[in-house]
């Protein structure tokens, strides 16, 4: 991984650590889904007239990519209705490096050496250390803790299929453009559905940040997509995880900053 590539996973990082610190605002949960989601429709299409579009190829990763985020808030919103997610959420986010490092193998043909497998092994044991930390002389949780776990396969195969996707693109602009315009229709529609009517008076206090959210998020995911198409997807994927720390996994709100 070239010091460019390591330098833009970083940033990527650090903006989606300063999306968790913003999520603390937002109290309900599907308010902060649907803005984020909702930003993200708007940002795809105004980007989409200026970028490259996708190559034919990319579809079917794209396509298959927007139904896996959509499984993926599915995980996130049941796991913040079975209760103490902010402990099990660092076991979803170092769950993911280790399953990609597994998935790229298989289907990119990408087996680390042996820096980069230690680089791994070490982000996962970090950040499931982070969950065992703060589960420590409580009964786990293991509701939570499964729904962690199957959230984390969700990351690993939004992961591997958008790194397969991107590199097929031709663009990661035009990737990010059309993935964040295809998955961010679900999420506002079923807003809209489940609120009848109260949607703006919903969304209006928190418009605002979470618009700002919406675009940090954007932001960072399309940082790592350009990186997928620089460097193998595993120490990308671990690399990425160093926005997870205890204190954006303290409160279960954290959750709502990794839409991405």
């Amino acid at each position: 991984m070239t010091p460019a590539v390591t330098a833009a996973v970083l940033l990527a990082a650090v903006t989606h650590a300063g999306w968790n610190a913003i999520a603390h605002r937002i109290t309900d949960k599907l308010t902060g889904f649907t803005l984020i989601a909702g930003g993200g429709l708007l940002i795809g299409p105004a980007m989409a007239p200026f970028v490259a579009f996708p190559a034919r190829a990319a579809w079917p990763y794209l396509l298959f990519s927007a139904a896996i985020h959509v499984v993926y808030y599915a995980l996130l919103m049941t796991s913040f209705r079975l209760g103490d997610f902010g402990q099990a959420y660092p076991i979803a986010r170092g769950t993911a490096p280790l399953v990609v490092t597994v998935l790229a193998a298989l289907f990119a043909h990408e087996v680390p050496d042996g820096w980069a497998a230690a680089g791994v092994a070490v982000s996962c044991a970090g950040l499931t250390g982070v969950a065992l930390w703060g589960l420590r002389g409580r009964r786990p949780d293991w509701a939570a803790i499964g729904a962690a776990l199957a959230t984390g396969l969700a990351i690993a195969a939004y992961t591997v299929v958008d790194g397969l996707g991107v590199r097929a693109a031709g663009s990661s602009l035009g990737y990010i453009a059309w993935l964040m315009a295809i998955q961010g229709v679900v999420i506002p529609a079923y807003a809209v559905w489940h609120w009848r009517g109260r949607t703006v008076a919903t969304l209006r206090p928190y418009a605002a940040v979470g618009l700002l959210g919406a675009a940090l998020s954007v932001a960072a995911y399309a940082l790592v997509l350009w990186a997928q198409t620089k460097a193998e997807l595993a120490p990308i994927a671990a690399l990425r995880e160093s926005s997870v720390n205890p204190c954006s996994c303290s409160n279960s709100l954290a959750g709502q900053g990794a839409f991405q």
